[in-house]
């Protein structure tokens, strides 16, 4: 089967929608929800092939198949990240500048910010005494890299 669209995402379905349905799941790293172009195998051994015609991001909860019976939802596995916990707005900027200059992706999930753990930013976070923790967490969507190039 070839996936070329989302079809919708399971927080736009009603709880009776999902309930009604069996679920397989598609386990995928969060670097890979950028790919539009890849073979993936569901929870049930399913192979399944992603060919998307949106430039668009999966996400966790994105429903890849459904009919009366059945569906297939995409799933996020654990990252390993640096949950960031700045006790000040002088504190946020801080961090976020010192990130920004080494062009670190991040998220933001209510007051924290998240990422990828580098053994680096952890002795930074340290150094500046700002509060964090390293955690295993799923993350709806992948870590981009914005393109940018200081010659500009």
């Amino acid at each position: 089967m070839i996936i070329e669209k989302v079809i919708t995402n399971i927080d736009q379905l009603s709880q009776e929608e999902l309930e009604k349905r069996h679920k397989e799941r598609v386990y995928l790293e969060s670097g890979h929800l950028v790919k539009r172009i890849q073979r993936v195998k569901t929870d049930h051994g399913r192979e399944l092939g992603i060919r998307l015609n949106e430039a668009k991001d999966l996400q966790a909860g994105d429903v890849l198949y459904m009919d009366d019976d059945n569906m297939v939802i995409v799933d996020v596995l654990s990252d390993d990240l640096l949950i960031i916990k700045p006790r000040s707005i002088l504190e946020m900027g801080t961090i976020a500048h010192q990130l920004g200059n080494r062009h670190l992706p991040a998220q933001f999930e209510d007051d924290e910010m998240l990422v990828q753990y580098d053994y680096l930013v952890e002795e930074l976070l340290k150094q500046m005494d700002i509060p964090f923790i390293r955690e295993e967490r799923k993350v709806r969507q992948a870590f981009r890299h914005i393109g940018h190039s200081h010659d500009e």
